[in-house]
């Protein structure tokens, strides 16, 4: 579904990507894992081209996205959906205007479609009968999967994940990460994933990969990625400090 080749970009001076390669597999999920602040929201940004590379390709399904003009662009990233870290919901709208904010905006739905398809995906993330409700009134995990609703509700072929379960408690967390496994067997979608929470994300990728030094140091399916003899990959699941990963 995607792929990524010899990927490269720097800010202001500092490499952050060094030449990434990476393929993310059609209707999987793949989590990319690494220390806080080595790139993997850069990369994840890449994929649907929030953000441009300096060097290097990003593929969706053979088409170079990085070379694409304006139309072309704004259709391929029809094709994503994205849960962002904070859910990025509109604090003025209900759980229910927030979920059909893109159908209304993207789309000529009816409203009676509207209501019947943001019913739906409320019910499947867990917040039936919760539409009324503002962001504010609702606790941590509950705005993470109302962010999900929204990613969801416009039948997105591919989904990323920035760090879905950040400020979440262990037990949220991992509600959080059984609610993605589960909607991804229920929808198809291909996944990707940034995270650093382990070992929970073993449980619910299909492959791992670890980002690591400006490079993807490994990846693979969950046990052999753990069972690796790479330095860094033991480094990473280890919490060493001493080790090949440098530290930003």
């Amino acid at each position: 579904m995607i792929r990524v080749v010899d990927l490269h970009k720097s800010f202001r001076g500092q490499q952050v990507l060094k030449g990434v390669n990476l393929d993310f597999a059609t209707g999987k999920i793949t989590t990319i894992v690494g220390t806080s602040g080595c790139g993997k929201t850069v990369l994840l940004k890449h994929l649907n081209a929030l953000l441009l590379p300096d060097r290097g390709e990003v593929l969706v399904d053979g088409v170079d996205i990085t070379k694409l003009g304006q139309k072309e662009l704004y259709e391929i990233r029809g094709r994503f959906g994205v849960l962002f870290q904070g859910a990025a919901l509109l604090d003025s709208m209900t759980i229910f205007d927030n979920v059909a904010f893109p159908l209304r905006e993207k789309t000529d739905t009816t409203e009676p479609q509207i209501r019947k398809k943001v019913e739906e995906r409320l019910e499947q993330v867990g917040l039936e009968g919760m539409g009324y409700k503002y962001p504010a009134e609702l606790s941590g995990g509950m705005k993470k999967r109302a962010g999900l609703a929204r990613a969801l509700v416009m039948d997105p072929e591919i989904v990323l994940f920035d760090e879905p379960t950040t400020g979440l408690d262990p037990v949220l967390g991992t509600g959080i990460h059984e609610l993605i496994a589960r909607t991804q067997q229920t929808f198809g979608f291909t996944g990707v994933v940034v995270s650093h929470t382990i070992p929970q994300v073993f449980e619910i990728s299909d492959y791992v990969a670890i980002l690591a030094n400006g490079v993807i140091e490994e990846v693979g399916p969950p046990k052999e990625f753990q069972a690796s003899q790479n330095p860094v990959v033991q480094q990473f699941i280890r919490g060493e400090t001493e080790g090949p990963i440098q530290a930003l």
